[in-house]
């Protein structure tokens, strides 16, 4: 059982080492992603070029796969890096972003399933899809609940050895032998853009620093609690995405005890 002071504990590991973390993300929200890292205490590297990303996913202390907005030329290089990452030792991350019913990040994302991916972080439409299941998904919008998504997790887990956290309303942190949930956070978390993708992010930036259980979990308590806060100080989509980074880098270890399961 994670307590809000080991997610203290956790996020004072991170600050005190300022992991590197590599994201090959989306081009919506590539600028958002490396302020939240940078808020949070992390060090973004951009860096998603073939020639580049795999020899910087042996260096990066963590790896986020988004496939957000994909190409082909993209697509090679994750299923690279993802080699690279994981010949490395690396941990990485994979945002299976609106996978089910577009051929192109469809045979990506199953190209990088047996990857293993450390972490899989995605809606429920996601996860389902992504284990072969009909997801259903509308776009990046899921169509279905947190709950239905938890049987495909556990397949995803079995293939992988990984995790697989399932945002939404309530969070689930799926491993091999256990579930664990995360119900902080706020509506307006769905109004901005990036803010999911900013997640996939701050858990590879956590999984630099901890078991892949332990970082899902604390980057999501993290992120949703950091969200409670800034919509307390915001007035509509636009300031909120404000607060939230400026929450995350004023998060102290008495704001976790926020933290209810």
């Amino acid at each position: 059982m994670v307590t809000g002071a080991d997610v203290a504990a956790l996020l004072a590991e991170l600050r005190g080492r300022a992991p590197l973390v590599q994201c090959i993300t989306n081009s919506v929200v590539t600028g958002f992603t490396a302020n939240a890292l940078l808020a949070l205490g992390a060090a973004p590297a951009m860096v998603d070029n073939l020639e580049e990303a795999t020899v910087f996913a042996g260096v990066a202390d963590g790896v986020l796969i988004n496939v957000g907005t994909l190409t082909p030329a993209l697509g090679e290089t994750m299923v690279a890096t993802a080699r690279a990452a994981g010949s490395a030792g690396t941990p990485w991350v994979l945002d299976p972003v609106a996978v089910g019913g577009l051929p192109l990040r469809d045979r990506v994302a199953a190209e990088l399933v047996p990857l293993r991916p450390t972490v899989i972080r995605g809606n429920a439409s996601e996860v389902i899809s992504l284990s072969g299941a009909d997801g259903g998904g509308r776009g990046v919008d899921s169509t279905a609940g947190t709950d239905q998504a938890l049987d495909a997790a556990r397949s995803l887990c079995e293939r992988t050895g990984g995790v697989v956290a399932v945002s939404g309303p309530t969070d689930h942190i799926v491993s091999a032998d256990a579930t664990s949930t995360v119900s902080n956070g706020d509506p307006m978390m769905t109004k901005v853009t990036g803010v999911g993708c900013a997640l996939g992010a701050i858990t590879a930036a956590f999984a630099a620093c901890a078991p892949a259980p332990d970082a899902a979990f604390a980057a999501t308590a993290v992120w949703t609690i950091a969200a409670e806060i800034a919509m307390e100080r915001a007035s509509g989509p636009g300031s909120f995405a404000v607060q939230l980074l400026d929450a995350l880098y004023a998060l102290e270890p008495a704001d976790l005890e926020r933290l209810r399961r």
